[in-house]
């Protein structure tokens, strides 16, 4: 069932206000957490860009993206938040910049602390990409070798979500992490490439008061082994924040 947040869509299960307000990750949609809160009183909402809700209007930050959420669920807060991959960047923003709106957070997936030094770009690129700057190359030599060399996301984002895709690799989440005051439960498969499970595990290290949970043989999406696993933390987190 669709629900609207303002000029937030969302998938809504169960009863109204919802409990628990689920974040997808970059290029998903709120369907991904179907199973997962199956039951509950929640809402997943469509990012802003992604699913049925429009773009933003100019290159959000994940600190944007949690001031617009923070407006949208405001009516019904405090809530339990899972956030998956990109939605667990909003979702650190949130309960850091928002604590009365967040209850505990459950976080799957989310790159959100660098253990080695990104690698650097080959030389090639490096070269047109200063020869483009310099207006010495068309920028469409610039953006071949973009296409040829960048990310599958980064392919696929164009215009303004192209952009926040670009700003969203760059950031950093250190003092927030160290900031947050709720319940944190963090959830990391053995085989994610995308967050990888000790990257996971140094940032719930920084977390006051936060649990780890490695899963065996899972991966980065909500499926398998990570799906169930994530299930059964959220109806933990649920317990312990209602207690």
């Amino acid at each position: 069932m669709i629900t609207a947040l303002g000029d937030l869509l969302a998938e809504k299960t169960g009863a109204t206000p919802p409990t628990v307000v689920a974040i997808h990750g970059w290029m998903r949609t709120g369907l991904d957490f179907a199973t997962i809160v199956d039951g509950l009183d929640a809402v997943a909402p469509h990012m802003w860009g992604f699913g049925k809700t429009a773009e933003p209007p100019t290159a959000w930050g994940s600190e944007q993206y949690a001031d617009a959420l923070a407006e949208a669920i405001r009516p019904f807060g405090p809530v339990v938040i899972v956030g998956h991959s990109f939605g667990g960047r909003v979702a650190v923003w949130l309960a850091y910049k928002y604590p009365e709106l967040v209850k505990g957070i459950l976080l799957t997936g989310v790159p959100l602390v660098r253990l080695t030094a990104p690698p650097k770009p080959k030389l090639a690129f490096r070269v047109i990409r200063s020869l483009s700057k310099a207006k010495l190359l068309p920028a469409s030599v610039l953006e071949n070798q973009r296409r040829k060399h960048g990310s599958a996301d980064y392919r696929n984002a164009t215009g303004v979500m192209r952009d926040i895709l670009v700003k969203l690799v760059g950031e950093t989440y250190v003092p927030q992490l160290k900031s947050i005051r709720v319940p944190v439960r963090l959830v990391y498969g053995e085989h994610d490439t995308a967050a990888p499970a000790d990257a996971g595990q140094a940032a719930s290290e920084l977390i006051p008061d936060a649990s780890y949970r490695f899963v065996p043989g899972g991966g980065h999406l909500l499926d398998g082994t990570t799906s169930i696993a994530v299930r059964e933390e959220l109806l933990a987190l649920i317990a312990e924040v209602n207690a």
